[in-house]
Parts: C-alpha cells; structure tokens; sequence
C-alpha cells in the first residue's frame, strides 16, 4: 500500500492526495532491563499527531530479568512482545519490525528505552513519511557537537557517518542514531543479518535499493546510564567496521572485490615487470624472487576477480530472494489485517533463524 501525501494543516492545497483510512503510526521500544526508563519513554510518547490516524505502542522485551513487562502493561502498552533470552539488539528490532507490520503499520517510529530520544520529535521524524518525501527518517542528534559525547566519540561518529553517507549514497548525518522512522514500504524490505546493531546495515541496505533517506534534528535527554550495547569505544568501532565490511561484500559485492583484485593484480605487476627488465639484461637470474612475488601476486588477484563476479551473480539471487520475502511478508500483513480485531496483544517472539 502506498503512502500518499497528506494535508497536514487542513488547507487543502492542491497536490494532497486524501486516502481511504487514516495512517496508523506504531512507536517501538526495544527494551532490556529498562523498568526505571521505561516509563518516561512511554509518557513522552505523544498520542496525538497532526495527520496520523492512530499511534500505538509496541515494546520488544528482549529477555529482560527485572520488571520491564508488567511496567509497559501497567502503562497500558497496547503490544508486548517478549524474546526468549537475551537475542541482541538487532533481533529485537527485526522481530518489532516483523509484529508491526502484521499489527497494519503504515509508519514504525524506532526509539530506545534509555529515554536517550525526546519523544517530542516524532511528529518530526513522521512528517516526511506521512507527506511522501521519505522511506526513511533519521533523528540527527548533531553527534560531532554533542556535548554528552566524550571527543573521541564525536570523532568516530563524524568519521562513521562520513564512511556511511559515501558508501551508501544517502543522507546520514547520524548514522547510528537508533531514533528512525520507516514507512511501510521500507520495512518489507527490512533483513537485518547480524546480532550487534542493525543501524548502519540497514542503512547500507536502503542506500543500495535507492530508498529516500532524509535526517532531521532532534532533542536528546541527558544520559542515564552508559551503553549497555558495547563495554568500550574500541569495541563499538571495531564491530562497526565489520558490519561496514560485511555489508559492502553483502550489498556491493562486484565493486568491493573487483577493485581489490585489481590492486593485487597491480601490486603484481611491478615486480614481474622488474624481473623481465633484468631478465633482458642478463641479469634475471639473481631476481627470481620478485617473479614469484609478483606471480603470487597476480594469481591472487585474479581469483579475486573471479570472486567478484561469482558474488554479484549470489548477490542478484539474493535479491530476487528479498523480493520473494518482500511480497510474502505483504501477504501475511494483508490476511493479518482481514482478521477480526483482538485486544492488546502479547506474544512471545523467536528469530533463532537469523545468523550471528
């Protein structure tokens, strides 16, 4: 189903296209032990936003051993999922994702349960969705002048970001904010294959299947307590730069390996070119070495090169696969929504599927 643009402010200029049911907006919290933020995140959750029908709560309890379920029904939460055990980040997301779709989401606003996000700028983050300008809308939280940011982290953040906007060919301007919103179309397309963070893969993923990206500022609270997502900086940028790696052999996987193999083919050549040189003198017999460098070299690029074209040939079956995933998760939204309604829900969730 197509978003189409709305006439926010009622004056029914021409362009605005009017739609046969209101927009259905979901906030999702992904939570693990977060019984003394949550209820802060969920009050400042607004209610009511100019052109979106109805807003709904979901929290994805990602195994949480204090009392982060009965908070969010005690705040009246109208969908409780709950992972079985502690399944990272990620999986909590895409099994949000998943359950918000089938639940008749036209827009999914993503936000933590650390009360790090101001829930006053979802309307912000909504917006460009709900007017058709974007797939999907970042909350920039102007990470290389946040002062709640040590400089080390602002460094690694503008650089990320940077490494991002190129790769991915998008607006990212923070690009491991977890305050996003995705439209309904983006979502289907949603795989997140690791377990660590689904930020900057996701990104990639849009960037690569020319989905709109736009970012736009919003308020931050001050920090509760320290990431529970990595124990140090070192280890954040390291599991960062494989997710980057990963997704780069995953999404572009010609471009990755083909200039690769043709910097070792390169490499290869200069001392092969060097022993034909003194090979032609009469001197080649003191300089076997760099032929067999250079010819190690060569062999090793050319196999690369083979790589490269092997991977996008995968990478094309990959995704007509996605396609495939796409339009069945379509279906099963659509049956989803003919079924009577039901009253709140709260299921348990497993995506034991997906790799590390």
């Amino acid at each position: 189903m197509a978003l189409t643009k709305l006439d926010f402010d009622g004056s029914g200029q021409p362009g605005t296209v009017p739609r046969t049911r209101p927009l259905k907006l979901i906030v999702q919290v992904p939570c693990f032990n977060e019984e003394k933020t949550l209820p802060e995140v969920l009050r400042g959750i607004p209610r009511r936003i100019p052109g979106i029908g109805s807003v709904e709560i979901q929290v994805i309890d990602d195994g949480s051993t204090d009392a982060t379920v009965e908070t969010a029904r005690r705040h009246g939460v109208e969908h409780i999922l709950v992972q079985k055990g502690n399944k990272g980040l990620a999986r909590a997301f895409q099994a949000g994702i998943d359950n918000a779709l089938r639940l008749g989401a036209d827009i999914i606003v993503n936000t933590d349960g650390d009360h790090q996000y101001s829930g006053e700028s979802i309307p912000d983050l909504v917006r460009p969705i709900a007017e058709g300008r974007a797939d999907i809308v970042l909350g920039d939280r102007n990470p290389g002048a946040n002062r709640e940011f040590s400089a080390g982290k602002r460094f690694m953040q503008r650089m990320g970001s940077a490494m991002v906007r190129r790769l991915a060919g998008i607006d990212a301007r923070d690009a491991v904010t977890g305050f996003r919103a995705y439209s309904r179309e983006a979502a289907l397309k949603i795989n997140v294959m690791t377990r660590f963070s689904y930020t900057i893969e996701t990104l990639i993923h849009a960037g690569n299947h020319g989905m709109t990206v736009l970012s736009v500022p919003v308020r931050t609270n001050p920090a509760t307590r320290p990431s529970r997502l990595f124990r140090s900086s070192f280890q954040f940028v390291r599991k960062q730069v494989v997710t980057i790696l990963r997704s780069c052999f995953m999404y572009m996987p010609l471009s990755s390996f083909l200039w690769l193999g043709l910097v070792m083919i390169g490499i290869g050549l200069w001392p092969v070119i060097r022993f034909l040189r003194f090979y032609m003198m009469g001197d080649g017999d003191g300089h076997v070495q760099s032929l067999v460098l250079g010819s190690a070299f060569l062999l090793a690029g050319y196999f690369t090169v083979v790589i490269a074209f092997l991977s996008d040939t995968i990478a094309t079956n990959r995704r007509l696969a996605e396609a495939v995933l796409s339009r069945v998760r379509q279906l099963e939204t659509q049956v989803a929504e003919a079924l009577p309604p039901t009253s709140p829900s709260s299921s348990e969730g497993d995506r034991d599927d997906q790799p590390d």
